[in-house]
């Protein structure tokens, strides 16, 4: 028996015996028992228990969104591991050729990782669409330009590059 059982207990029973007996100022003073109880929160208190709920169940049921990132991670990984083997020429250009991959796979991670925190915005279907267009025009530019040396789709990349700025921004709303 805790310390606000006791003070519980021997504040309310007087009261409790005299009110079930008499009315009047037993009445009064058991009110005035009960008020002063539930005001310094002497009253016993119902604790809810809450089961954990796993976060894969809970990535579930936020929508596609992990599900993308989950891809979009995978294929960074793939892509990084074949730019990294890529064996570019050792003159100036081929130093420039890896340093547009690098670039290209930086981005990709990054962005795949804030693909994780679109369950938390208030339309990620607009920062996804967004997101995902950025991937795939900036990285996909860069990673077609570091690959082959053309620079026939580097028109893309800045059109990318807004569409990034574009999801953050839709995030932030």
């Amino acid at each position: 028996m805790g310390l606000q059982d006791a003070v519980y207990t021997a504040v309310t029973t007087p009261f409790n015996v005299l009110g079930k007996t008499s009315m009047g100022a037993a009445s009064y003073a058991l009110n005035a028992a009960n008020s002063a109880k539930n005001y310094l929160g002497a009253a016993q208190k119902n604790e809810v228990k809450m089961t954990p709920i796993p976060l894969w169940k809970l990535a579930a049921v936020s929508g596609p969104w992990v599900k993308l990132a989950a891809v979009s991670g995978a294929s960074a990984v793939i892509l990084g591991a074949i730019g990294s083997h890529w064996h570019y020429p050792k003159d100036e250009i081929g130093q420039e050729q890896r340093r547009i991959f690098e670039t290209a796979n930086r981005y990709h991670f990054i962005h795949t990782l804030a693909l994780l925190g679109l369950p938390l915005c208030k339309h990620p279907a607009v920062a996804s669409i967004l997101m995902m267009s950025g991937i795939v025009l900036f990285c996909g530019s860069c990673y077609y330009t570091a690959f082959t040396n053309d620079r026939t789709f580097s028109k893309t990349t800045p059109i990318g590059g807004f569409c990034f700025i574009l999801a953050w921004c839709s995030m932030f709303l």
